[in-house]
């Protein structure tokens, strides 16, 4: 599903965000990717999502390699990528239905289609009756959730997380993984960036681990 070959980041000649990434994710795996801050977490979902291309290496996503991919096909990659943000990245000024309904109504979905879908989708993650709320109305759990609604209702390949947890209480932690756990059970190959140990040490799987932009261990549960 996910291939990195000798990947490499460097923003400044001083030093590389990611140096020699070497990496072979199964389709519907769920993988953690863990380091202290400044590790090159986040850098590494932004190089799988397209945000950036690496500068040296090649990356495979579903037998596509997104390091030659030019821009008129990166729109068409990121339709098989959820990503989900821990500053849920909503639009204030949309309710919840349009937020999570915004993804099919950009890609030309009919409008019973994406009614439909929406709905089910909220239903999911249990905001169904807050779907006429607007983001800034609801707690921090309630809108990481929405974001994830948003992320999944387009049922992606590979859901993205990057330290969605960070911002919540233990609760709201407890949901949150409860619905990437329940995505990756439909068969959507999960990676989340995190430096939670204890949501770890709570829900072991695979392990990424990163520091100071090279991997250093691999490990399994």
């Amino acid at each position: 599903m996910i291939q990195l070959y000798n990947v490499c980041k460097s923003y400044s000649r001083e030093g590389s965000a990611l140096e020699d990434v070497n990496l072979k994710i199964p389709k519907g795996d769920f993988v953690y990717i863990t380091g202290p801050s400044g590790a090159g977490k986040s850098t590494l979902l932004k190089l799988l999502y397209v945000a950036e291309k690496p500068t040296r290496g090649q990356i495979l996503i579903n037998g596509q390699n997104v390091t030659r991919m030019g821009p008129v096909k990166i729109p068409y990659l990121r339709r098989q990528i959820g990503i989900v943000f821990q500053d849920f990245k909503l639009i204030s000024t949309r309710t919840i239905f349009e937020n999570v309904a915004f993804p099919l109504e950009v890609r030309g979905r009919k409008r019973f289609e994406i009614s439909k879908k929406v709905y089910q989708m909220l239903k999911n993650v249990g905001l169904e009756h807050k779907l006429a709320k607007h983001p800034l109305e609801l707690s921090g759990g309630e809108q990481q959730r929405v974001a994830i609604a948003r992320a999944l209702v387009m049922e992606p390949l590979v859901l993205l997380a990057d330290e969605p947890t960070g911002n919540l209480d233990p609760d709201a932690t407890l949901e949150i993984m409860e619905l990437f756990k329940g995505a990756n059970a439909r068969g959507t190959t999960v990676l989340l960036a995190t430096h939670d140990r204890e949501m770890i040490r709570r829900f072991p799987r695979r392990q990424i681990c990163l520091e100071h932009g090279r991997l250093i261990d691999d490990l399994t549960p």
